[in-house]
C-alpha cells in the first residue's frame, strides 16, 4: 500500500502546484456578491444567527446550508482576503482527487487506471471553473461528500455480511445527506451506486454464474436496498423546486419544450467535444436556437456512442458504466427544467466527467491487454494528454484573475452574449469607467431588450453622474420588466429621492424591503430620504435596522456615524453612538483613510473631547492634502478650527 499512497500524495501535490496561480486571483462580480462579498449574513462569519439563516434561507434560489456555512467559516478566518477563499476551494479539489484515486483503487484493484482517472479529474481544463470560482464552493464541497459516500458504500459492500443495518451503510447515507446540503445536483447518487453494483462491484452477477449476467430480480433487490438514498433524493428534489420556482426556473413561455430537448442533445455533445478539446471555454454560454444540422449531428454522435457501448457492455462493462455515469449525473442540470439562460456550463461537468475518464482509463487497460499493446505506448499517450490538460488549465486560470479579464475573454468566445456584456459593464462600473460600462449595458439591451438589470444599471449610473431626470425612465423600465426585483425598486427610489420626490421614493424603498427583507440597502436609503424630510427619529430607526442587517458595510457605517455626530438637528445626534460607529469604521478600513479620521474627530467633538478631535482632524487633513483632495482638505481645516475653539462640527444632511 506504500506505493499507491505515495502516488496518491504525488497527485495531490501536483494538483496544488498546478492551481497555485489561483491564489493571486480576486473575487468576480458574477455570483460572488450573492455568495460572499455582498452577502451580509456571510460576511459576519460564523454566528448562531447565520447558521440558522443557512438552514432556513432559499437565498440565491437554492437550499444548500453547508455551502453557506463554509463561506461563513472562510469570512470568519480570512475576512475578504480572496486568497483564503480560493485556497479552501483548492484544498477541497485536492481532497477530491485523493478520494477519487482511492475509490477506484479499492473498487478495482488496478493502480494505473485509477491514477489516470484521478489525474484527468484533477487537471482537466473543464474543471477550472469549479475550483477557480469562489461561488462554486458548492461543486467541490458536494463532490467531497459524494465521494466519501461512494467510498463508504464500497467498503460496506466489500465487508460482506450484515445487510443495510451495518454502520457503514448508514454512514454512506449521512455523507449523501451532507452532499445534498452542499448542492442538490448530487441527487443522482443512488443511480451511481447501482452502476457501481454492476461494475466494478459485480453485485448483479448470480452466484456461480457468468460475469455480467443480469437478472431483473437482482435489480429489484439492489434498488430496494437503497431506499434511504432514494428518499433523500426525492426530498432534495422537492426542496430545490420550491426554492427555485419563484425566480430561477424559466417558464415554458420563454424556452419551449422543443427548444429544451434540442438543447439537451446539443449540450451532451458539446460536453463531449469540450472534454476532448477543451479550449476555448467561457463562463457563460447563452441558450440560442440551434440549427437542425447541429441537432442532427449531435443526436447521431450520441446514438452511435450508445450503440457501441451497448454492444461492448458484456465484455467491457467499464464503458457502459462510464457512459451511463456521464449521461445520468448530468440530468439535473441538462436543461429539461431550465434554470437561468445558459445552454450549458463547464462547472456542471465536475462530477459527471468522472464517467468519461473511467471509461477511457479502464477501457484502454482492457484494450492494451486484449491486443497485447506495449505498455510504453499508452503510458506515453497518457503523459501527453495530462501535460496538455495542465497547460490548458494554466491557460484557463488566467481569465479568472478579475471580472474584466473573465468577461472580456467570454465575450471573445461568445460575442452575442447579453449576460456577459452586462457583467463586463458592471466590472467597468466598479473601476469607475462609466463610459465603457454604459456602452456594454446598451449592447446588452440590443441583444436582450428584456434585460431589466441593464436598465437598472444604466439608471443608477446616470444618477451617479448627476442626471437623475435622464435616469428615471431607465429605472421605471427596469421595474416594469421585473416588478419582483428588489434592486430595481431600490434604484428607482434613489433616483426619485435625487429628484426631490421623497414620498414616491419612500414607497419604492418600502417595496424593495418587502421583496427582500434581508437587504439593508432599502432601509438605508429610506433613512436618507427621511432625513431630507426632517423626520430624524424615523430616519434613525431605519439606519439602525440597516446596520443590524449589514454591520460590516463600511459605506453605511461611515455615513450614519457622520449623521449621528454632526447633523444640524439635535434629535438626530448621538455622540456615543457616533463614536462607536466611527471606531467600527476604523476597524473595517483602517486609520489611513482621511474620511475615517475625519469622522472619528467629529464623533469625539460631539462627546466633548475636543483635544482628541483636533488631533485626529490634523491627521485627516495631512492625509487629504497628501492625496490631492483639496476640497476635502478645505472642509477638514474648517472643522479643525471649530475643534480648537471647543465647538463641534455641523454638517447638512449628506
Amino acid at each position: 500500500m506504500a506505493r499507491p499512497r505515495f502516488i496518491g500524495w504525488l497527485l495531490v501535490l501536483a494538483t496544488l502546484l498546478a492551481y497555485l496561480p489561483l491564489l493571486r486571483n480576486g473575487f468576480v462580480n458574477f455570483d460572488d456578491p450573492d455568495y460572499v462579498t455582498g452577502n451580509q449574513m456571510v460576511l459576519q462569519g460564523l454566528t448562531w444567527k447565520g447558521i440558522g439563516w443557512a438552514f432556513e434561507s432559499w437565498h440565491a434560489s437554492n437550499w444548500h446550508p453547508l455551502t453557506w456555512i463554509s463561506h461563513m467559516a472562510d469570512c470568519e478566518v480570512f475576512r475578504l482576503n480572496p486568497a483564503g477563499h480560493h485556497l479552501v476551494n483548492l484544498l477541497f479539489h485536492a481532497a477530491n482527487v485523493w478520494l477519487l484515486f482511492v475509490l477506484w483503487l479499492r473498487s478495482t484493484g488496478f493502480l494505473w487506471p485509477s491514477v489516470l482517472v484521478a489525474a484527468l479529474f484533477a487537471w482537466h481544463p473543464l474543471h477550472v471553473e469549479s475550483v477557480a470560482w469562489v461561488s462554486e464552493r458548492k461543486d467541490v464541497l458536494s463532490t467531497f461528500f459524494e465521494l466519501l459516500a461512494l467510498l463508504t458504500y464500497v467498503r460496506w459492500v466489500k465487508s460482506g455480511s450484515g445487510g443495510i443495518w451495518r454502520r457503514g451503510y448508514w454512514l454512506a447515507v449521512v455523507f449523501f445527506a451532507l452532499g445534498l446540503m452542499a448542492k442538490p445536483m448530487v441527487v443522482t447518487l443512488p443511480f451511481v451506486l447501482l452502476l457501481l453494483d454492476f461494475w466494478p462491484l459485480r453485485r448483479f452477477d448470480p452466484p456461480g454464474g457468468a460475469p455480467g449476467a443480469f437478472r431483473l430480480s437482482t435489480l429489484k433487490q439492489r434498488v430496494l436496498e437503497k431506499w434511504p438514498f432514494f428518499l433523500l433524493s426525492l426530498a432534495s428534489c422537492i426542496i430545490t423546486i420550491l426554492a427555485q420556482r419563484a425566480e430561477a426556473i424559466v417558464p415554458l413561455a420563454k424556452y419551449s419544450l422543443g427548444l429544451r430537448l434540442e438543447n439537451v442533445v446539443i449540450a451532451y455533445a458539446a460536453y463531449l467535444c469540450k472534454t476532448v478539446w477543451p479550449l476555448p471555454l467561457a463562463v457563460f454560454y447563452p441558450l440560442l436556437v440551434p440549427g437542425w444540422p447541429a441537432v442532427a449531428l449531435a443526436a447521431a454522435l450520441l446514438l452511435a456512442l450508445s450503440v457501441l457501448v451497448w454492444r461492448w457492455a458484456g465484455s467491457q462493462p467499464c464503458l457502459a458504466v462510464g457512459w451511463l455515469w456521464f449521461l445520468g449525473t448530468l440530468v439535473p442540470v441538462i436543461g429539461l427544467l431550465q434554470v437561468g439562460d445558459q445552454a450549458l456550463a463547464d462547472r456542471y461537468t465536475y462530477f459527471p466527467l468522472v464517467g468519461i475518464f473511467l471509461a477511457a482509463a479502464f477501457g484502454t487497460k482492457d484494450l492494451v491487454e486484449h491486443f497485447r499493446i506495449p505498455h510504453w505506448l499508452p503510458a506515453a499517450a497518457a503523459v501527453l494528454v495530462l501535460v496538455g490538460c495542465v497547460i490548458g488549465s494554466e491557460f484557463q486560470l488566467r481569465w479568472w484573475r478579475s471580472s474584466e479579464a473573465l468577461f472580456s475573454h467570454a465575450l471573445a468566445v461568445t460575442p452575442d452574449n447579453a449576460t456577459v456584456r452586462l457583467n463586463l459593464g458592471e466590472a467597468y462600473q466598479e473601476e469607475n469607467r462609466a463610459a465603457a460600462a454604459l456602452t456594454e449595458y446598451r449592447r446588452a439591451l440590443k441583444l436582450d431588450p428584456g434585460c431589466f438589470e441593464a436598465y437598472n444599471n444604466i439608471g443608477r449610473l446616470l444618477n451617479d453622474e448627476g442626471k437623475p431626470a435622464e435616469a428615471l425612465e431607465y429605472c421605471r423600465t427596469a421595474v416594469a420588466l421585473n416588478s419582483r426585483s428588489s434592486p430595481s425598486h431600490n434604484g428607482l427610489g434613489m433616483v426619485l429621492a435625487e429628484l426631490g420626490r421623497f414620498d414616491e421614493a419612500l414607497s419604492q424603498f418600502a417595496e424593495a424591503e418587502r421583496l427582500d427583507a434581508g437587504d439593508a440597502a432599502p432601509r438605508f436609503q429610506s433613512g436618507r430620504a427621511l432625513l431630507k424630510l426632517g423626520r430624524q427619529a424615523e430616519a434613525l430607526t431605519q439606519f439602525r435596522a440597516a446596520l443590524r442587517l449589514a454591520p460590516d458595510s463600511f459605506g453605511m457605517v461611515i455615513y450614519i456615524a457622520r449623521v449621528l455626530a454632526a447633523d444640524p438637528a439635535p434629535q438626530a445626534r448621538n455622540g456615543a453612538e457616533a463614536l462607536a460607529l466611527a471606531q467600527q469604521a476604523a476597524r473595517l478600513a483602517g486609520l489611513q483613510q482621511p474620511v475615517v479620521l475625519d469622522t472619528l474627530a467629529m464623533a469625539w467633538a460631539e462627546t466633548g473631547r475636543f483635544d482628541e478631535a483636533a488631533d485626529l482632524a490634523r491627521q485627516a487633513l495631512a492625509l487629504a492634502l497628501a492625496s490631492g483632495a483639496q476640497e476635502d482638505a478645505t472642509n477638514m481645516q474648517q472643522r479643525l478650527e471649530l475643534y480648537q475653539k471647543h465647538e463641534p462640527a455641523r454638517l447638512p444632511a449628506p
